[in-house]
């Protein structure tokens, strides 16, 4: 994973961490651990291009309801 050194938002140092991403596609949520550059000045998280590509792609399968591939992790719901 190839990622700058510098936050484009504060321009603190960034450091490699595990991040949770939720992703949303039509009535469907998808969750999934990524390696990603954190700023410790200003907390902007920062994905190279390929990872950015996976969550497009997970993001089309999810509106298409095409999740057979995808583990079940629970239920949600909508409180009103």
């Amino acid at each position: 994973m190839k990622l700058i050194s510098r936050c484009p938002i504060c321009g603190g140092q960034l450091m490699k961490e595990d991040v949770e991403k939720l992703l949303r596609g039509g009535s469907n949520v998808a969750s999934i651990e990524v390696r990603a550059g954190v700023c410790h000045k200003c907390g902007e998280i920062v994905y190279d291009a390929v990872t950015v590509r996976k969550f497009q792609e997970i993001r089309e399968k999810l509106e298409q309801n095409e999740v057979a591939d995808f583990s079940l992790l629970g239920k949600a719901y909508v409180v009103n």
